[in-house]
């Protein structure tokens, strides 16, 4: 019986993007799990990856060792990937991004502007290649929460030739 390569089939254009992915470590968080002979310790790493084109996703590795759990926290990431309209260097139009009790305004800026963002919105939205852009987090600030609400306000994004494109008409009849 003849084994077959797993990856003989796959795009090699995907294996070479992986190379280009930026991977940005946003928290570490010691968890501690109390048993009957004591304390398990354990380590959370809360990772974004981005190619700075559009592409970005974030991921959540648990392991003894803090290097394991961002090995895992990067390959979660990589399977979480989307991609987002960038109009210019800024996004599309404003939006909120709601997650538990997570809230992040997302709004676009003018060149020039830069990430004016907090730490946890400034990681996903520096990976993802967008510029110019202004945040602000409402509610909670728990990090994970907020990278989600960032990912899913951005999941929404839609440019003026995807609206067009919905309605069935010309992108000149959507702008007036």
């Amino acid at each position: 019986m003849q084994h077959r390569d797993r990856n003989k089939g796959r795009d090699k254009n995907r294996d070479r993007s992986s190379d280009e992915l930026k991977e940005k470590v946003v928290k570490i968080s010691r968890v501690t799990k109390v048993v009957k002979g004591g304390r398990n310790f354990r380590f959370s790493a809360l990772v974004v990856v981005g190619d700075e084109k559009g592409n970005v996703g974030s991921g959540l590795g648990k392991a003894v060792e803090i290097p394991d759990a961002i090995r895992k926290g990067i390959e979660s990431a990589k399977r979480n990937m989307i991609k987002i309209p960038i109009v210019d260097t800024s996004l599309p139009h404003e939006i909120i991004g709601k997650y538990g009790a997570a809230r992040v305004l997302i709004k676009p800026a003018a060149p020039g502007t830069g990430v004016i963002a907090g730490g946890a919105v400034r990681a996903v939205l520096e990976l993802a290649g967008v510029k110019d852009v202004r945040a602000k987090c409402l509610g909670s600030n728990n990090a994970i929460n907020i990278v989600k609400a960032t990912l899913q306000g951005l999941s929404e994004m839609r440019t003026v030739a995807d609206v067009a494109k919905d309605r069935g008409i010309p992108v000149e009849d959507v702008t007036e």
